[in-house]
C-alpha cells in the first residue's frame, strides 16, 4: 500500500473544495444495516485510533471530506482529537437531536465542534415530509444558517427529497439510493434495486448540489459496479458518500480511491469506464 498522497477530482460544494468520494461514519458507529452480529464487529473493529487513522489514509488516497453522526460517543471523540491535530479534512456533520434537548443545541455543538456543513438525519426529514411539517425544517435552517454554515437534508424517500427542494431552504441534498427508512412500502430496512432509478431521478431534478449515499445498498452491491453506476448517473457538481469497512479488506479506502479516480478519468476522456 502505498503512502503517496494522490489527488482525486474536486468540485465546489456549498463554498468549499470537496473531493468526488467522500468517507462516511455507519462502519465506526456499528451501523451495518445487515445484522447485530455485524454491527458488533464493526464496532470491535473501529477504535477511535482506527477511525482516526482511516480518515489519515483517506487523506493519502485523495479524499479531503468525512461525514459522521453527532451521538456515536467514540465517533465524536475521534472527531474532536482529529479537528484538535489539525487535520485539513473537511467535516459535513449528521445532525440528529434524539439525546440533545433540541435541534439548536445539537447544531451549535457541531458548529462549535468545528463542522464545515452539516443536515439533518434522513428518518426526521422523511417524518416532517410525512407529517407536512415545513415549518420545524424552516426554523432549523435559519439556525443553522445563522451560525454561518451551510445546511442540507438526508431523506430516503424521492418525494421527501423534491418537497423540501420545492421550500427553497437547504444548499444541498443527501440523497439515499435506497428508500431504507420509515417511508419505504411495507416499512422497515427494505434494499430494492427497484428504489435506485427514482432517487436518481430525484437527484438529477434537484439543481442544488447533491451527496448520494447508501450507492452500495450498504454492502450489498459490489463496489465498483456500484461507483461506476453513481457516478454515470449523478451530476458532476455532486458527490459520492461510501462508509468503509477496513475489518474486511485493509486497503478498501485506498482501492475505492482507485476506482473512482479510474472512473472519473474515463469520463473526462469520454470512454466507458473500465
Amino acid at each position: 500500500m502505498s503512502t503517496t498522497r494522490q489527488q482525486l477530482p474536486l468540485v465546489g460544494f456549498c463554498g468549499m473544495h470537496v473531493s468526488r468520494l467522500i468517507i462516511g461514519a455507519n462502519p465506526f458507529g456499528g451501523f451495518s444495516h445487515q445484522s447485530k452480529q455485524r454491527d458488533e464487529e464493526m464496532l470491535a473493529y473501529y477504535t477511535v485510533a482506527r477511525i482516526r487513522e482511516t480518515w489519515d489514509r483517506a487523506l493519502a488516497a485523495g479524499i479531503n471530506t468525512f461525514v459522521t453522526n453527532n451521538e456515536s460517543e467514540r465517533v465524536v471523540k475521534a472527531v474532536k482529537e482529529h479537528l484538535a491535530a489539525g487535520t485539513s479534512m473537511n467535516w459535513i456533520a449528521q445532525v440528529n437531536c434524539r439525546l440533545r434537548p433540541d435541534m439548536r443545541q445539537a447544531i451549535d455543538e457541531v458548529v462549535d465542534a468545528g463542522c464545515s456543513a452539516l443536515y439533518f438525519h434522513g428518518a426526521l426529514v422523511d417524518t416532517a415530509y410525512a407529517e407536512g411539517d415545513a415549518d420545524t425544517l424552516v426554523e432549523w435552517c435559519r439556525h443553522a444558517r445563522a451560525r454561518g454554515i451551510p445546511v442540507g437534508v438526508a431523506g430516503h424517500a424521492p418525494e421527501a427529497h423534491l418537497w423540501v427542494d420545492a421550500l427553497g431552504i437547504v444548499d444541498f441534498h443527501a440523497v439515499c439510493f435506497f428508500n431504507c427508512g420509515s417511508l419505504h412500502e411495507g416499512k422497515g430496512e427494505k434494499f430494492r434495486l427497484s428504489d435506485v432509478a427514482r432517487a436518481v431521478d430525484a437527484l438529477r431534478r434537484i439543481d442544488r448540489p447533491c451527496i448520494a449515499y447508501k450507492i452500495m445498498g450498504a454492502g450489498r452491491i459490489d463496489a465498483r459496479m456500484a461507483l461506476e453506476y453513481a457516478f454515470g448517473s449523478i451530476k458532476p457538481t455532486d458527490l459520492v458518500n461510501v462508509g468503509m469497512h477496513r475489518g474486511d479488506d485493509d486497503a478498501m479506502v485506498e482501492r475505492n480511491a482507485a476506482i473512482v479516480r479510474s472512473i472519473v478519468a474515463a469520463q473526462r476522456q469520454g470512454v466507458p469506464t473500465p
